[in-house]
């Protein structure tokens, strides 16, 4: 079956512009290779909108240095691409487990993204702050089927994600996750639509239930995930210790190959086994995070939409045994053991784990999409139509309290100290390896905006925020 490309997006209104004289920067939430993600607030007397909850705002700023750094190294604009595809992506967002955009800020050092703040940190510092740093099974279905909505979603869209992992899953006031990054996203024709998986008008995301003193009211345990959930089988912790959690490596931006993308026939009966529609449609740059990189994109072979479920089942054994199921002691080590090895899933054998040994297919024609994944036996009596509107989530942050402080941070300043910092560090690195200082000098022209890379050359990787 031919893919069919998803219709255009309704007409939108321009995102509103911003200035950095109308923001006050109140604290840095992270660090990138290119940028910073600020928390946001309006100035002092600017007007606010929604109240003082709705006004705090999330900043990503992308140094305008380093998009030119990438241009000259690559020679067709590609750090400016990626700028612009994912301010793109951003205002075709309708979904409420993906960020809106809420306005652009431009100056001659900075491009800049603002979206909602989330308050409860990411899905990695999360898993981290439980006991034994890793979730309980009726937890990990809540997150889990909220990803695969998300990312079903983006598919609908034609959006491959290809950069899914714990820290770019955010935790909303709310309590439900917000999915956000998409610079190293792509755009390939929609897979043929499914009969019982097709994208549904996203319901707003309930708020949560406050209690008397205003307060967001915390769940009392985490069998309140699922309220409506007739089965599952919780599965036993595995017998043996997880290893010593450690934080995920950076994304890298390379290419395996000089054309982007390629016409590749797939078979029903590859469709059928794996659960899911595939397209005909490839991309073959070279896109991910080390530990959870999708084996067709070390290999070169050309990727799809089957990237992200890989992507989810490097999460789900990330969450159940609390490390990533293929790291290695250095690079060339995780992608040999991501390209020949089986994750080793410990414990008696559950729903869970089969799940997760699914979506750990190294074939990307026999890998669960998303018809089969929610048709698995994990997600037995999950309403897929009402987990959007749960009030009660099995972690709702608590509302931070006096954050802003008088002082407001340079964020031009910030930005072009990350930059250079950065970039120092990569020279240090290359010089370490033999290799050149920048990475990204001997790129060639992706036609889906990245370069294109010498599989002989496994340590030579750029890293884009």
């Amino acid at each position: 079956m031919t893919a069919v490309a998803a219709p255009p997006p309704a007409p939108v209104s321009p995102p509103r512009q911003l200035s950095l004289d109308g923001l006050k920067a109140v604290s840095v939430l992270g660090r990138g290779a290119k940028g910073v993600v600020f928390h946001v607030v309006p100035a002092p007397g600017e007007p606010t909108e929604g109240g003082e909850e709705a006004a705090a705002m999330a900043l990503k700023a992308v140094s305008r240095d380093a998009a030119r750094h990438k241009k000259a190294a690559s020679g067709d604009g590609d750090g400016h691409r990626r700028i612009w595809f994912e301010r793109d992506v951003l205002v075709a967002l309708r979904h409420p487990l993906l960020p809106s955009l809420r306005g652009v800020l431009a100056t001659d050092a900075v491009v800049g993204f603002a979206i909602d703040r989330c308050g409860g940190g990411d899905l990695n510092s999360l898993r981290r702050r439980q006991t034994e740093k890793m979730f309980s099974d009726s937890v990990i279905r809540f997150y889990a089927a909220e990803l695969v909505l998300a990312l079903e979603y983006l598919h609908s869209l034609g959006i491959v994600y290809r950069d899914l992992k714990p820290e770019n899953v955010l935790i909303q006031d709310s309590g439900h996750i917000m999915l956000v990054d998409f610079d190293l996203s792509t755009r390939l024709p929609a897979p043929p639509q499914e009969p019982d998986a097709s994208p549904k008008p996203a319901p707003p995301v309930a708020a949560a239930s406050p209690t008397r003193g205003g307060k967001p009211r915390r769940p009392a345990g985490a069998a309140l995930c699922f309220p409506f959930r007739t089965g599952g089988g919780a599965s036993a912790r595995p017998a043996a210790a997880p290893a010593a959690d450690s934080p995920s490596p950076p994304s890298t931006s390379r290419t395996a190959s000089s054309s982007s993308s390629s016409s590749t026939a797939t078979t029903a009966s590859s469709s059928a086994a794996s659960g899911g529609a595939r397209t005909p449609a490839k991309s073959n740059s070279f896109v991910g995070t080390e530990d959870y990189v999708a084996p067709e994109i070390i290999a070169g072979r050309g990727h799809d939409f089957a990237v992200d479920w890989w992507g989810l089942g490097v999460v789900l054994y990330e969450m159940l045994y609390g490390r990533t199921p293929f790291r290695g002691q250095n690079r060339k080590e995780t992608f040999y053991r991501v390209l020949a090895k089986q994750p080793e899933l410990v414990g008696e054998q559950t729903p869970l784990r089969d799940l997760i040994a699914r979506l750990l297919e190294k074939d990307p024609e026999k890998r669960i999409g998303a018809r089969g994944i929610k048709a698995h036996p994990f997600f037995r009596g999950v309403d897929w139509d009402r987990i959007l509107h749960m009030a009660r989530p099995p972690f709702i942050p608590t509302p931070p309290q006096g954050e802003e402080g008088d002082e407001a941070l340079d964020v031009e300043k910030v930005v072009r100290e990350v930059f250079a910092s950065n970039d120092a560090e990569a020279a240090k690195a290359g010089e370490g390896e033999g290799e050149k200082a920048s990475p990204e000098a001997d790129e060639g022209r992706g036609g889906d905006g990245e370069g294109r890379r010498d599989p002989s050359k496994d340590g030579d990787f750029s890293v884009f925020f």
